[in-house]
C-alpha cells in the first residue's frame, strides 16, 4: 500500500513539474482580425515558445554556476534574440494588456523606411516573400534603437503595426509563433526552415 501511495505521489510531482515547464516556456494565443493573412488567420490558435527569447543575465548566472566565467557586463537571449522574417507575439506598446502578432522586419540599429510598400532597410530593400499581394503605402523613416524591433502585418492594407505607433522594445516581446494547433485542418509549424542548414 506504501509502494502505491509513494507512485501516486511520484505521478502528482511529475505532473505538476511538466504543467510548470510548459507554463514558463510555451503559452497559446489566438489569432484576432486578418493583419497578418494569409499566414495566418482570424479565429486560428498557436502555440508561442516563450524560451526562445527569455532574456538570460550571464554575469548573475556566473554566480550560481561555479564554472561560468563572464567576460564583461551582458544580458543574453536563452536561445536568440529576434530574427527578420520571424512572427512573434508582443505587449502592444499602446496598450501592454493587449498582445499582438506580428512579423519582424526591423532590428536594432536599423533604418527602417517604406516607400509605396517596399521596406527598405539600410538602404536596401527587403525581399519579402511570404506577401501575396501589393500594398502601395509610405511611413516615415524610423531609427531602431538597442533593444527595438520593427515589426508589420502580412495584411499590410488591414494591420496596426509599427508603421502607426513605432517599435516593439524588446521588454514587451512573449515569444516566437511555433506551431497553429487548432483548427485541426490547419495545424502546421512555422518557421520550419530556421532548422534546416542553409536557410533562416
Amino acid at each position: 500500500m506504501a509502494r502505491v501511495g509513494r507512485e501516486i505521489i511520484e505521478a502528482v510531482v511529475l505532473a505538476v513539474v511538466v504543467f510548470m515547464l510548459l507554463q514558463t516556456t510555451v503559452r497559446n494565443f489566438k489569432v484576432e482580425g486578418s493583419s497578418m493573412d494569409p499566414t495566418l488567420e482570424g479565429g486560428q490558435y498557436l502555440l508561442v515558445n516563450r524560451l526562445v527569447y527569455l532574456r538570460i543575465d550571464p554575469e548573475r548566472l556566473s554566480k550560481i554556476v561555479p564554472f561560468w566565467r563572464v567576460e564583461e557586463e551582458s544580458s543574453r537571449y536563452a536561445i536568440h534574440a529576434p530574427k527578420r522574417g520571424e512572427i512573434i507575439v508582443f505587449r502592444y506598446p499602446l496598450d501592454p494588456s493587449k498582445d499582438f502578432v506580428k512579423r519582424v522586419v526591423g532590428l536594432p540599429g536599423e533604418l527602417i523606411e517604406v516607400k509605396a510598400g517596399t521596406v527598405i532597410v539600410d538602404g536596401n530593400i527587403l525581399e519579402e516573400p511570404y506577401l501575396t499581394s501589393e500594398f502601395r503605402f509610405n511611413a516615415a523613416p524610423v531609427q531602431l534603437g538597442e533593444g527595438e524591433y520593427y515589426v508589420l502585418g502580412d495584411n499590410r492594407a488591414r494591420s496596426n503595426d509599427s508603421r502607426n505607433w513605432g517599435a516593439v522594445p524588446e521588454a514587451n516581446l512573449r515569444g516566437k509563433v511555433w506551431i497553429v494547433y487548432w483548427p485541426v485542418p490547419e495545424i502546421q509549424i512555422l518557421n520550419i526552415l530556421d532548422r534546416i542548414p542553409g536557410f533562416g
